[in-house]
């Protein structure tokens, strides 16, 4: 069976493949490609999931040899696929909620000319995602980590043409590009400090007991610190968030697909992989939690005052993913809570995207929640999905979120020896975001297809969407609904990690768990309350009022793009003005004054060949004077010594 594994990225990549050479000759079937190999990887996905259940947790592990990169010296760089519960848990995120969206982008980019390559990009980004969570070192990891930052870059910019916002569009791609490479640098010199200390980058022998006990504790520190800025970048955690809400400018799956379900909690699965290294580096585990809970609450605030549902949304994920990283900060008592949690938000996070873009797709793509209003009635399916993916982000039991993320809020609660302060802390920032959570997802919810009246124009008549588009919603949906109680209940997902995370010794939270329980559930209805009476019962203003000074501030990102021009952009230009005027007026003049000065020099002494004899005997005999004083003065001076 193992040798299906590597037709799980070698079939979306052939597909890829095939429609970005294809040429129009696959624009008419070509769509229908994507959403097979798509479907194929899924397929093969499953069948190598339940052989592995199957199998004894002791022997959950498999590398899977494919080549041997380069041998040069005492070095070899093989290349192999690891098949483990972590593995595999993204593998059936990524091809059945990718198959999903790709049957989904059929109809939803059904008039746009160039869907074949639209579809050709996805395939792409599900191969390389693909590549990310199967390779079996960092260094295959890091080509698939590139792999997916490319097919983002080219579907976020996908409309960079024949639009109005195409100009915006593109900026946006290349924003979210140049915010990744900055994270990147980050794994880059992870690799460089694990290579140097190790002699490895594959996962056998760097998180092995022996090779993370060889590295200094500052070392330990340092790789953990670079790992946690290359998830930052790709994770859009604080402070390189900023690129994500732009990322709302692609098209509405590649939001569901790239910026909502997977690639961006590539982040969380670096963080969870690594996880010895970040254990023998207390320093760098805390700094991720802090990460992880300022971006958590930073996402939540962004999201209360976003008016724009995909933007809104955005916001929502960057939150979310910070939840993900506070409990991949936590240890073994948070790692398996932090991929649960990532596997029942990729399904309500995506099946939210696509009824937005359902949404959309009934409002000629209006995104702005202001001109939405009394929906439920037009678009019953969509209501209903997007009302599962709702109570699920609010962790309302029994759906999917309340098993996840409370999940997390409790061990948020663990105390940690020698720093009690911790868990009060952590723990109640994790309470604080359910609560802000339930108000702007209420507010979004009932902006959207609530209200006493509708606030759209009257050329406007909202209706349904087809088959293919409310089909998948209706899968994600029943996700919402029941994954989490499926693989929560009596511990069955934890039960399936504990072979790659290990088993987390079982200590009592510092507050009884019924009352952490009943008190985030009692402020998740308090701010889902506060929100049905803003945006249910009142009226909704279709302009935006002014606000407070955080409203303001949330509506700009809290001025994230501010700082990063103020702290970072300004004095880059500052720095490469002053290199260019070093390069312009010391280099280049430099060199260009150095011919010249030959050239005088040269000048001054052709003066000299004057072509008679009597000049150069004069020449001659001024000379010997000159010698003959010299000689004269130092007789002299040798003499009075």
């Amino acid at each position: 069976m193992i040798g299906l594994a590597p037709w799980l990225v070698g079939l979306p990549l052939i597909g890829a493949a095939i429609l970005l050479l294809g040429g129009k000759a696959t624009d008419r079937w070509g769509h229908w490609l994507g959403v097979a190999a798509s479907a194929a990887s899924a397929v093969i996905g499953f069948i190598l999931m339940f052989r592995m259940i199957g199998t004894p947790a002791e022997e959950r592990s498999i590398d899977h040899h494919l080549w041997t990169w380069l041998s040069a010296g005492g070095l070899d760089v093989d290349l192999g696929i690891r098949l483990d519960p972590l593995s595999l848990t993204f593998v059936m995120l990524v091809t059945f909620v990718g198959t999903l969206i790709h049957v989904y982008s059929v109809a939803y980019m059904d008039h746009d000319p160039h869907r074949r390559r639209f579809f050709g990009y996805l395939n792409l980004f599900v191969a390389a995602m693909l590549t990310l969570v199967l390779a079996d070192s960092y260094l295959l990891l890091f080509v698939g980590w590139e792999g997916v930052g490319l097919a983002s870059y080219l579907l976020i910019g996908f409309w960079d043409t024949g639009r109005p916002s195409a100009r915006e569009n593109a900026v946006a791609a290349k924003k979210a590009f140049v915010m990744n490479r900055i994270g990147d640098m980050g794994l880059i010199a992870a690799m460089a400090l694990l290579f140097a200390g190790t002699g490895a980058l594959d996962f056998g022998t760097t998180l092995s007991d022996d090779a993370v006990g060889s590295l200094s504790e500052p070392t330990a520190t340092a790789i953990g610190l670079c790992l946690l800025l290359a998830a930052c970048g790709k994770s859009a955690q604080f402070p390189l968030q900023a690129w994500l809400g732009d990322a709302m400018a692609g098209p509405t799956p590649v939001s569901a697909l790239i910026h909502a379900a997977t690639m961006v909690t590539a982040g969380v699965y670096l963080m969870v992989r690594s996880g010895p290294i970040l254990e023998a580096a207390p320093t760098a585990q805390l700094v991720v939690v802090i990460v992880g809970a300022v971006t958590l609450l930073f996402g939540a605030v962004v999201g209360t005052a976003k008016d724009d549902i995909k933007k809104a949304l955005a916001a929502s994920t960057m939150s979310q993913i910070g939840y993900m990283m506070l409990a991949a900060g936590l240890g073994p008592a948070g790692y398996a809570f932090a991929i649960f949690h990532l596997l029942t938000h990729g399904f309500f996070k995506a099946g939210l995207f696509l009824g937005a873009g359902s949404v959309m797709h009934a409002m000629d793509d209006q995104t702005d929640m202001r001109r939405f209003g009394g929906l439920s009635r037009f678009l019953p399916i969509t209501w209903i999905t997007m009302g599962l993916g709702w109570l699920a982000i609010l962790g309302i039991p029994p759906f999917s979120g309340f098993w996840s993320k409370d999940g997390i809020i409790e061990a948020a609660f663990m105390p940690v020896e020698g720093q009690p302060w911790r868990a009060w802390v952590f723990g109640t920032v994790a309470v604080l975001g359910a609560a802000i959570t339930a108000f702007y997802m209420t507010r979004l919810f009932f902006m959207t297809f609530g209200g006493r009246r509708p606030r759209w124009a009257e050329n406007q008549h909202p209706h349904e969407s087809s088959p293919l588009m409310w089909w998948p919603l209706v899968f994600l949906g029943v996700g919402s609904a029941a994954l989490g109680a499926v693989l929560g209940i009596g511990g069955t997902f934890v039960t399936w990690l504990e072979p790659v995370v290990g088993h987390a010794e079982h200590h009592e939270p510092v507050l009884p768990v019924p009352v952490i329980i009943t008190a985030t559930l009692v402020v998740v209805v308090l701010g889902a309350l506060l929100a049905f009476r803003m945006y249910a019962v009142s009226l909704v203003p279709e302009e935006a009022p002014r606000g407070s000074v955080l409203t303001r501030a949330a509506r700009r990102d809290l001025y994230q793009d501010a700082a990063n021009e103020t702290l970072v952009l300004k004095p880059a230009h500052g720095v490469a003005r002053l290199v260019q005027v070093g390069d312009r007026d010391v280099v280049d003049r430099g060199w260009g004054a150095l011919p010249q000065a030959v050239s005088w020099f040269g000048a001054a002494f052709r003066k000299a060949q004057s072509g008679y004899v009597r000049s150069y005997a004069a020449g001659m005999a001024g000379g010997v004077l000159v010698i003959a004083v010299v000689v004269w003065l130092v007789a002299g001076l040798g003499g009075a010594q």
